[in-house]
Order: C-alpha cells, then sequence, then structure tokens
C-alpha cells in the first residue's frame, strides 16, 4: 500500500506540473529557458550506472582503466583488460528514499579471446517492488512486481598498440503490468527492444612531473534501437541511446599509489519536446488538419535515426538549450599498494533537465581472487530521491583462480 500511495502521489506530482506548464503561455525563447524542459524516455534503468567503482567516481567511466564492469560504459575498454577473464556481480538498492524495495542487480563476466580481441556478456535485473493495482472503481487487482532486464553481448579488439573499437548488442525487456491483460480498458503488454553500442577507447602512455602517466580517451554511442510500446498503439517511446565522451590520466606516483583523474560529458541523443503555440485559453493551436502548432523547436514524433541527430539541434529554446543538455561529471580513484583504494567525485545537471546534482565517495578492496566496491552518494538539497543511495560489488578474477589450484 505504501508503494501504491507513493505511485499515485509521484504521478499526480508529474500531472500537475504539466499541466501548470501547459497553461503558462510563453512569449519568447528566453521565457522558455528559465522553465523545466526534462527528456524522458523508456526504460531509464538502462542508464542508472551498475557497478559501484564507476559510481564512486560518479558515473565516469567511458575512459577509465578497463576491468569487468566495462560494458555500461565502454565495451570498447575489454580489449584491453590485463587478465584473462572475470566476474563481477553488483547490487543496488534504488531510491531508496520514496519506497523500501526497488533494486538493480548486474552480473558480468569477460573473457580474453587471444591478444587483441575480448569477448564479454552482462546481464541486468531491475525490480520496481510490489505495487498494488486497482480497477476504475477502486477494486483491487492485486499486487504485481514489475520487473525490467536487459541481456548484453560485446566484442572488443585492439587495432593497434593503443586503440581499440567494440560493439554491443542487447535484448531489453520490459514488464510494467505482469499478469494483467489490460490495465482500465486498454490492453496492455510487455515492451520488447533491441539496441547496440558502438564504442573506440585510446591509451598511451608519456612521462608528467617525472612520473609514468597513462592518458585514455574514450566515446560511446549506446542503446540506438528501437522504440518501445506497453500497448498497441503505435505511438512508442524512445529508449534512452546516450552519447559518452571522456578523458583520464592515471600518474604512478611511486612503486605504491597511484592517482587517476578522469572528466565525462553525456547527451542523451532523444528529441526534445517542442513548445507548442497557445490560444487565450492557454490551449494548444491547432491547425487546419487538427494537429498542434509547434511555436519553438521541432516535431519529437519521429524516426529513431532522425531523432538521434535532430536531438543536437531541436531544443525550443535554442543553442543556450542544447547546451543544458550535456551533463558532466568529474572523478578521482587513489589506489595504494594496487589493493586499497578510495573514491570521490561530482556530477551535475542543468536545473531544466532534471537538477540531478551529487557529490560520491567510494572505497574499493582487492585480495587474492576476489575484490570488493562499495559507493555512497550524497545529494545537493533536502529530501532527494538518491539520497542514501549504496552500490556493492564483487569481482572474481579467473587468473588467481587458476593460480589457487596449481599451488
Amino acid at each position: 500500500m505504501n508503494n501504491l500511495k507513493q505511485f499515485v502521489l509521484g504521478a499526480l506530482a508529474c500531472t500537475s506540473f504539466f499541466a501548470a506548464q501547459s497553461q503558462t503561455k510563453i512569449t519568447s525563447k528566453n521565457q522558455l529557458l528559465g522553465s523545466r524542459n526534462v527528456i524522458t524516455t523508456a526504460v531509464p534503468f538502462l542508464t542508472i550506472t551498475p557497478d559501484a567503482r564507476a559510481a564512486g567516481m560518479a558515473d565516469c567511466g567511458v575512459a577509465t582503466f578497463a576491468d569487468v564492469n566495462s560494458m555500461h560504459f565502454n565495451p570498447a575498454k575489454y580489449a584491453f583488460v590485463e587478465k584473462k577473464g572475470g566476474l563481477g556481480v553488483s547490487y543496488t538498492p534504488w531510491l531508496r528514499q520514496l519506497v523500501p524495495d526497488v533494486s538493480l542487480s548486474y552480473i558480468s563476466v569477460y573473457g580474453k579471446i587471444d591478444d587483441y580481441s575480448t569477448g564479454a556478456l552482462t546481464m541486468r535485473y531491475f525490480s520496481l517492488g510490489s505495487i498494488q493495482f486497482t480497477d476504475d472503481f477502486g477494486a483491487s487487482l492485486g499486487d504485481q512486481k514489475p520487473n525490467e532486464f536487459a541481456i548484453d553481448g560485446a566484442y572488443a579488439r585492439k587495432l593497434s598498440d593503443k586503440f581499440s573499437m567494440g560493439v554491443a548488442l542487447r535484448f531489453i525487456y520490459s514488464n510494467l503490468v505482469p499478469n494483467l491483460p489490460t490495465v482500465g480498458s486498454v490492453p496492455v503488454k510487455a515492451g520488447v527492444s533491441g539496441a547496440g553500442d558502438i564504442s573506440a577507447y585510446y591509451r598511451d602512455e608519456t612521462k608528467f612531473q617525472g612520473m609514468k602517466t597513462t592518458y585514455a580517451f574514450g566515446g560511446n554511442i549506446q542503446n540506438m534501437g528501437a522504440k518501445i510500446s506497453y500497448t498497441n498503439s503505435q505511438n512508442k517511446d524512445f529508449i534512452p541511446t546516450t552519447l559518452r565522451l571522456g578523458a583520464s590520466a592515471n600518474m604512478e606516483i611511486d612503486q605504491y599509489n597511484m592517482l587517476m583523474v578522469t572528466a565525462e560529458i553525456n547527451k542523451l541523443m532523444v528529441p526534445t519536446l517542442p513548445y507548442y503555440l497557445k490560444n487565450n485559453r492557454g490551449e494548444d493551436s491547432l491547425d487546419a488538419t487538427g494537429r498542434a502548432i509547434i511555436a519553438y523547436g521541432k516535431n519529437a514524433n519521429v524516426g529513431v535515426v532522425k531523432g538521434m541527430y535532430q536531438s543536437f539541434y531541436d531544443a525550443p529554446g535554442g543553442f543556450k538549450e542544447e547546451l543544458q543538455e550535456y551533463n558532466w561529471s568529474v572523478g578521482a580513484e587513489y589506489w595504494y599498494d594496487k589493493q586499497f583504494a578510495i573514491r570521490t567525485g561530482f556530477f551535475h545537471e542543468p536545473l531544466s533537465k532534471g537538477n540531478r546534482k551529487y557529490f560520491t565517495f567510494g572505497a574499493g578492496l582487492r585480495y587474492n581472487v576476489f575484490g570488493l566496491d562499495f559507493t555512497y552518494l550524497v545529494p545537493l538539497g533536502q529530501q532527494h530521491p538518491l539520497q542514501n543511495t549504496l552500490r556493492f560489488s564483487m569481482i572474481f578474477d579467473f587468473d588467481a583462480f587458476k593460480k589457487q589450484k596449481e599451488y
């Protein structure tokens, strides 16, 4: 019942907000810049950082050192992994300020094919907890447990000693209303989609202040795929196609101490909703065919490919609003003797696009065959839904297992 209450309150809050927006008559682009215009997609669980190491650096991972969880940020990094194989398991209790039983579970495994190529598989499972559904008359339809998952496969290959590229394929399944054929009078079904990633990674070494420094650049266009729908309607929603770009520098201070700094930007390659021309009653003005007239921005009901490149120039507020669609983060990781790590970072999202701003703090431990990482998130602002978010990850080194068996 508490879950249902939170669900209803959230829906009412969103409805009230957008209703207020629609009743405000905008007469210039400058007014648009002062209002919220958040880009929304289906299956947003694909954007949640699954592993504690990257989360500890404020969700930076596209240009950091390769590890078992490279799939989420940059599959091309797998070509540079040092071990022959590994397994990772992560768990994140999600939005615990709002609900007690929403969580993300993640498992990843990789194996080197040869000196130049690596393959990897991952699976993420997002549980939305238990929600009580009711019919139009308030009668209970029972408790349902909505869930979503994605299964990924990736191949990464070195094209030179310093450069690699990677591709990933993804199957997406989203069942928001399990065991119910209809909601109200509308037939519903699970949403299914497929997507892919194209990524690149460059790494080289130099000297900085007398220290051996490894620097890297990474890029990834992820979740390029078909729209998704939960009904038989022709209207479908975009999935979160995302552009990630980043750089990192790792400095070996001495035999025991190592420090890495990294920075990253990301942007949803999804169309921004336009602002429609309003009449004197605050309603959308319609043309002769009955379609709403766009005052600022572009038509968002376009195909996937067009939506990707249109996302760079379609903001109703013009270039200034386009710049607000880029999130950025910075992070740092310190290692002592390659066994103990501490991490921190800061993530920034502009106010008009969601206003997520938070610090992260984390630590890691490596010992023989396994490693353990955890992260704690500290948002800016009171009563933030991400407050007290914790992530936990464990990794297992196949090489170390083999060596122990030999002894």
